[in-house]
């Protein structure tokens, strides 16, 4: 199947800045039909404003707080009256907090922004990406999911008992990598195909935030000369939302540009299907 970016409808979270705001130009630019999301709905609306130029360039804005059910609930009920598929869901927003903060659903701020949140997205979207007769999950993970050297230990996913900020952002992105790992098993031979990406280590605002780490913040501020653009940091999501599937060769995990073997306890399939399982029982998705 010939696979024209042109054609699709495409969801950016976290849209209105930094490699989303690259990559949701982008996209928009060569005829894809963009929803870019914020936590703030006057921001995600200016800035779909200002993406839009012409007839060519169809960008709207949404309300999503990843960190909120009953937000991301809420979106996809407005998404609804958009649109009836999904052809290109990018799992793009991303945070570190400085210190352990609780969600008003009760969760770690940092994995149920990072990994909760997107896992209920893309579970309450899977019916519209399954409309489609193909489509893509593209999850913005990092390296620095490595650090999480022992895996992910599950009597304590919330880190209730050790938390430190790196050690909350590691666990995250592994758990995006596990997700992306079983949602190609559940669902390629469905025609949905999932791919995780390290964009780079990119200059933007994250870190910046009210709750967030100043560690790292200051890392950025210092390693801010040598760091990638934020539009060097999006090529790799558009590579993917853009390019043939024959092109992939297989490769799941993409690194700047080009694909990078997964550490073998991101392709763990026991700890994904565990993951899976106990995101559902979060969730409340296995009632």
């Amino acid at each position: 199947m010939n696979w024209k970016i042109s054609e699709k409808s495409v969801i950016v979270t976290g849209g209105t800045s930094g490699i989303g705001l690259e990559t949701a130009q982008e996209l928009a630019g060569r005829g894809a039909e963009v929803i870019i999301t914020s936590r703030a709905k006057a921001k995600a609306e200016a800035t779909a404003r200002k993406l839009s130029k012409g007839e060519a360039s169809r960008v709207s804005g949404l309300e999503l707080d990843l960190s909120n059910l009953n937000s991301i609930r809420s979106f996809v009920s407005e998404l609804s009256k958009k649109t009836e598929r999904v052809d290109v869901l990018i799992n793009n927003a991303g945070t570190i907090t400085g210190r352990r903060i609780q969600t008003a659903d009760g969760f770690e701020y940092t994995f149920a922004s990072n990994y909760l949140g997107p896992f209920l997205l893309t579970n309450l979207l899977l019916p519209k990406l399954e409309v489609a007769s193909s489509s893509r999950i593209l999850n913005l993970s990092s390296e620095l999911y490595r650090g999480a050297k022992r895996g992910l230990d599950f009597s304590d996913l919330q880190l209730s008992k050790r938390y430190s900020p790196s050690k909350a952002y590691a666990n995250s992105k592994l758990a995006m990598m596990l997700f992306t790992f079983e949602l190609r098993q559940r669902f390629r031979d469905r025609g949905i195909e999932a791919f995780a990406i390290h964009p780079g280590v990119v200059k933007t605002n994250f870190g910046s935030g009210e709750n967030s780490s100043k560690s790292m913040a200051l890392m950025m501020k210092v390693m801010g000369p040598f760091l990638k653009s934020a539009e060097q940091g999006a090529e790799t999501s558009v590579l993917l939302a853009t390019s043939q599937e024959v092109d992939f060769g297989g490769n799941w995990y993409w690194s700047e540009g080009s694909p990078i073997k997964p550490s073998s306890f991101a392709q763990d399939g026991l700890a994904a299907a565990k993951l899976w399982s106990a995101s559902e029982k979060f969730l409340r998705l296995d009632q």
